[in-house]
């Protein structure tokens, strides 16, 4: 049994992944962005009696992030995540600094409160959840990728640093999910339309794009979350982890492929 705290359990895989590790009999801090989340995770928990307590951690909120001060906590699973989108030749750049607020600086910042403890106690255990868009850009979703790529590097290189800690075993894993049908995608691409049917270098084939992005994960997504949440279990449970878990798997052998041929 493992106390494990993550991020952005609001909806989508991350609350999946809160229930199922729960169910497994790990103690789970499924924190959310707002406190109606939260009501509404530990009111569906009624129905199971799992050992998992929901609370609001808007880790935008330094005083929210705070609150895992006064936890012990044997896995930190960074979740929590926003979406944008737009062209780089047009998208307002404080669009860019909101996306890497959310997904990159504060993660950041609620590791290093999770760390102290965990160096104390000489061992631990921090998942960052990227995403396959980390490693093969998309068009109009740069701000979205762009944060991936950032934990591409932050993970690894947080990891090799630990290991320099003398008896210190703190592995630092990534977890990088495809294209499922959780709705995120959706609401991250329908961000940047809201401006650019007004204005934009676009908006001559505004409607061709649009349908082409939409299109893109309709043809992608999986609806079949299985893989993925035992790709979370798989990060918290195994003795001697990966450094990445990926899936679905055939998603990331077609990136692999894809870089492999670009290069060329």
């Amino acid at each position: 049994m493992k106390r494990i705290l993550i991020t952005g359990c609001g909806s989508g895989l991350g609350r999946e992944a809160a229930f199922a590790l729960a169910h497994r009999g790990h103690c789970v801090y499924a924190t959310t962005h707002t406190d109606e989340q939260a009501d509404r995770i530990s009111l569906l928990n009624k129905k199971y009696n799992l050992p998992l307590e929901s609370f609001r951690l808007d880790i935008l909120n330094s005083d929210d992030r705070l609150k895992v001060a006064n936890l012990e906590i044997d896995v930190l699973i960074n979740n929590a995540a926003i979406g944008n989108s737009g062209s780089v030749a047009e998208v307002d750049t404080n669009v860019y600094r909101d996306t890497f607020e959310t997904n990159v600086f504060c993660p950041i910042e609620l590791t290093q409160l999770v760390l102290k403890q965990m160096i104390s106690r000489k061992k631990g255990r921090i998942i960052f959840v990227s995403s396959l868009a980390g490693r093969s850009p998309i068009p109009f979703l740069s701000p979205y990728c762009a944060t991936k790529f950032a934990l591409e590097s932050i993970a690894p290189s947080l990891n090799e640093e630990l290991k320099e800690l003398k008896n210190v075993h703190i592995p630092v894993i990534l977890i990088e999910p495809g294209s499922y049908a959780t709705g995120f995608n959706q609401k991250n691409i329908s961000k940047q339309f809201n401006w650019m049917k007004i204005n934009s270098y676009f908006k001559d084939n505004l409607r061709s794009l649009e349908s082409k992005q939409y299109m893109l994960f309709k043809l992608t997504e999986s609806t079949n979350f299985d893989s993925i949440i035992s790709k979370y279990i798989k990060a918290v449970e195994d003795k001697h982890p990966r450094e990445r878990y990926i899936s679905p798997s055939s998603q990331g052998a077609f990136i692999k492929v894809k870089n492999i041929f670009k290069k060329k």
